[in-house]
C-alpha cells in the first residue's frame, strides 16, 4: 500500500499564517500537520509517499526531502493549476503504478488507528475503493454519503444545498434519528480510479471534483466500502481550529 497526500493549496482561510508556508506545514504541537499525517500512516505500515505540492512547494520538499530522515521514501508532484481535487490524484499516477493507495488531504488529522482500520476494511472484500465518513458536520460544506446494508456506498452528493436536503427529507432518504454521513476526506483506491478521473468534466463550481469520479465508479458497478471514523477527526480549516489543536482540545 502506498499513500498520496494532497497538499497543494495555500489555505486562504488561515490568512497571514500561510503567506510563507502552505497550510499542511503549519505546526501543531511542535511539528507540521503533514508530518503528523505521515507518522500516522507509517504506523499503519505505509512506507512510500507521494505528496502533491503547489503553493510554496519548496517548504514541503525542503522539510521532508526524500523521506530518509523519517525512515521512509517520499516523492513529489506539483499541481500547477489549482482546478479541484478530481485531477490532483492523477499527478501521482506513475508513482501508484499497479498498487493500491491511500489518498488523504494534507490538512486532516485522525488517530493512527483510523488508517489501520481503513486498510483492514478495504481488505475485507474485492472493493475498488473505500470512503471514510463522520457525523456531526455541516454536509453543505462537504459530501453527503448514503450506504447500503453492507455499508457500501450507494450515492454521494457534493455540497448539497438546503433545498436538496429538504427534498431528501421529503423523499425519506434523510430521516430523523439516523446518522447523516459527512465525507471525511480520506480514501483507499485501486488504480482503476484513474479510469474515471481522466473522464471528469468540471462541476458547476468550475472544478474537477473527486467525488464525481467516485460517483461514476459506483454507477459503473464498482463497490466502494464505507468506514465511520472513530475518535478524533479534525479538518484544520481555520486559525480557530489550529489554536484548539495547540491547546489540546481535540
Amino acid at each position: 500500500m502506498k499513500a498520496v497526500i494532497l497538499a497543494a493549496g495555500k489555505g486562504t482561510r488561515m490568512k497571514e499564517l500561510t503567506n510563507e508556508v502552505p497550510k499542511p506545514m503549519l505546526p501543531v504541537q511542535g511539528k507540521p500537520i503533514l508530518e503528523h499525517i505521515i507518522d500516522g500512516l507509517m504506523s499503519a505500515g505505509i512506507r512510500a509517499f507521494c505528496i502533491i505540492t503547489g503553493w510554496r512547494a519548496d517548504v514541503i520538499e525542503d522539510h521532508f526531502g526524500d523521506g530518509s530522515k523519517l525512515g521512509t521514501t517520499v516523492c513529489y508532484a506539483r499541481q500547477v493549476v489549482q482546478d479541484g481535487t478530481g485531477k490532483a490524484p492523477e499527478l501521482a499516477k506513475d508513482f501508484v503504478g499497479a498498487d493500491n493507495f491511500l489518498l488523504t488531504y494534507g490538512d486532516i488529522l485522525v488517530t493512527p488507528e483510523t488508517y489501520r482500520r481503513m486498510l483492514e476494511r478495504f481488505d475485507e472484500d474485492a472493493f475498488s475503493g473505500l470512503v471514510t465518513v463522520t457525523v456531526g458536520e455541516d454536509v453543505t460544506k462537504g459530501g453527503l454519503n448514503f450506504f447500503d446494508a453492507d455499508f457500501c456506498l450507494k450515492r454521494l452528493i457534493e455540497k448539497p444545498s438546503a433545498a436538496q436536503l429538504e427534498q431528501l427529507r421529503a423523499e425519506g432518504s434523510l430521516r430523523p434519528g439516523q446518522p447523516v454521513w459527512y465525507n471525511a476526506g480520506i480514501y483507499v483506491f485501486r488504480p482503476v480510479l484513474f479510469d474515471f478521473t481522466t473522464r471528469l468534466n468540471k462541476s458547476a463550481r468550475g472544478e474537477y471534483e473527486l467525488t464525481d469520479a467516485i460517483s461514476a465508479m459506483v454507477g459503473a458497478g464498482h463497490r466502494i466500502a464505507g468506514l465511520e471514523i472513530k475518535g478524533r477527526w479534525v479538518d484544520v480549516r481555520d486559525p480557530d481550529v489550529l489554536a484548539a489543536l495547540e491547546n489540546g482540545e481535540f
